[in-house]
């Protein structure tokens, strides 16, 4: 009898049927290479020239003189993309899908077969150790019961936490193993007014995109320059507020700083009469003062922000600080999700690698699925502790298919191993945290709210039926789609074809059929309480 080896699910994936990797995206997707982390945002004199929230306040004779520190800020719903890259399963045996009357208009079995789940666990039957639906909506959104994304997310939040979720799916077909579909929003979403008081996007990997998969060309903005954060300590070194604040305590530091800032004010005109000049010299001191006033006191470091790790935290220390790809990954999570959800980066995306996972045991899939629940979790946890809305996106570029064959392996679970590349059986989600309570689906003339919690549909066999919607077949107008469910929440869809004309999207019927959700701020958040 011949055994099969078990492998290190985290060593670099060899398909027989793939080409040997070539470019970073191939070796990312194929786990030879892990993501890092950076961030991309305007170049230094701009860095905090759009800042969210004013954690103190300046005196009250500068904090209107012009030097571009906007203490208002953009007061958007943090987003956070999560770009699986390689073609990972997401539609049936992580969150459900279903035929054109929603997610429980259930697929047949040898359709459910294709996405990895035996007939013994489709949904519509009950787990007969729990004696509980397979179909779980604890989250609003319908998952698999045995969903690694679900177990993962369940173990990085409080219980009970799903009564304040709530989330979409499109099915929607996007190319296998390549990272040149345009599954990227979050330049979008920038443009939809998201903005940060550091940056204004963030991404973990040194691509345009912040990530594998590439953004629609149209949306391209040169001004967004990278800057790399591979580790959770470069969040700190965003900001350097200058030794002074090591000798004097924040409130103390600019105070000094706005001293410095008048003094200048008087003697510039002596100096020089370039007002260029003076400008930049009075603003210099005015920003120092801001750096100071904002950042002074407030802990950037992730590994050292009790609500992230330690007792009461998220990560415990020692899966924080594991060398392993959990801790890696864990780390890069903390890194970008401490960014966004406190408003010092206004979107995204959090790119994680070894997703083409096909062409061995399922077990590989369950494990690598679970720890993207575990980043998926920290990041709705991590909103619900500093008591902020967030909408979370995931994607991937293409989907993989069962041939029926088990895995009963341990971490198998007894589901259907992936064999190979499937674009049909593909998808991507959404998930909103409301502080406030569950979002509320919308309807529409002639869909319900099913059918506004599934955008588009498959067929009974497992297909995404490619006419359901403008999104089923054109990555572009899904990140579109996107896009306008994250403007509808603010209440903003009005706005949006305005924003982008040229959206494909169709009339203003046809774009609400495909939004989810009714807005759950108006315009705006309140003031954050950043930890």
């Amino acid at each position: 009898m011949t055994m099969k080896r078990k492998r290190n699910y985290d060593d670099p994936i060899c398909h027989p049927d793939h080409a040997r990797p070539v470019t970073r995206r191939d070796f990312l997707s194929q786990g030879f290479i892990s993501g890092s982390a950076m961030a991309m945002g305007g170049g230094l004199l701009s860095l905090f020239s759009n800042p969210r929230d004013a954690y103190a306040a300046l005196s009250g004779d500068l904090d209107t003189l012009g030097c571009g520190i906007a203490t208002a800020g953009a007061g958007k719903i943090p987003f956070i993309a999560f770009d699986l890259a390689g073609g990972a399963n997401i539609a049936g045996s992580n969150v459900l899908v279903g035929q054109e009357g929603g997610q429980m208009d259930f697929l047949n079995t040898s359709g459910y077969s294709k996405m990895g789940l035996p007939g013994d666990m489709v949904p519509g039957l009950n787990d007969p150790i729990s004696g509980l639906p397979y179909a779980n909506t604890d989250f609003g959104l319908a998952f698999h019961s045995d969903s690694a994304f679900k177990r993962g997310m369940d173990l990085s939040m409080t219980p009970g936490r799903g009564a304040q979720l709530n989330g979409a799916i499109f099915p929607a077909r996007s190319d296998n193993d390549t990272g040149n579909n345009p599954h990227n929003p979050t330049y979008g979403i920038a443009k939809a007014g998201a903005d940060g008081s550091i940056l204004t996007l963030a991404g973990s990997e040194n691509s345009p995109s912040g990530g594998n998969s590439t953004l629609p060309i149209m949306m391209m903005d040169p001004a967004l320059q990278p800057t790399k954060v591979d580790r959770p300590e470069d969040v700190v070194s965003l900001v350097d507020t200058g030794q002074l604040v090591g000798i004097l305590s924040a409130r103390d530091a600019t105070a000094v700083m706005e001293s410095a800032y008048r003094l200048s004010q008087e003697k510039m005109g002596v100096v020089t009469p370039d007002a260029v000049v003076q400008d930049m010299v009075r603003c210099g001191y005015m920003k120092a003062a801001d750096i100071a006033d904002r950042f002074g006191g407030t802990p950037l470091d992730p590994g050292q922000d009790p609500a992230i790790v330690g007792p009461g935290g998220i990560f415990s220390t020692a899966e924080f600080n594991d060398n392993g790809r959990d801790g890696r990954e864990f780390r890069k999570t903390a890194a970008i999700m401490k960014l966004v959800i406190n408003g010092f980066a206004g979107a995204a995306t959090i790119e994680m690698g070894g997703y083409d996972y096909h062409g061995g045991a399922r077990a590989e899939g369950e494990v690598k699925d679970f720890r993207a629940g575990r980043c998926m979790g920290a990041c709705i946890e991590y909103a619900a502790r500093v008591g902020t809305p967030l909408m979370m996106y995931v994607f991937s570029d293409g989907s993989l298919s069962s041939n029926g064959a088990i895995d009963n392996s341990a971490d198998g679970r007894g589901k259907g191993e992936w064999v190979s590349d499937n674009s049909s059986t593909a998808g991507a989600f959404f998930m909103v945290f409301n502080p406030s309570g569950r979002a509320t689906l919308r309807t529409s003339p002639g869909k319900t709210e099913a059918q506004h919690q599934q955008l588009g549909y498959m067929d009974g066999g497992g297909s995404v039926v490619r006419g359901a919607t403008p999104v089923a077949n054109n990555v572009n107008l899904l990140v579109n789609a996107v896009i306008l469910n994250y403007m509808a929440l603010h209440g903003e869809e009005g706005n949006f074809a305005t924003l982008f004309p040229s959206n494909g999207l169709g009339n203003a019927a046809a774009r609400d059929a495909l939004t989810a959700f009714q807005p759950i701020v108006n315009g705006t958040l309140g003031p954050l309480n950043p930890t």
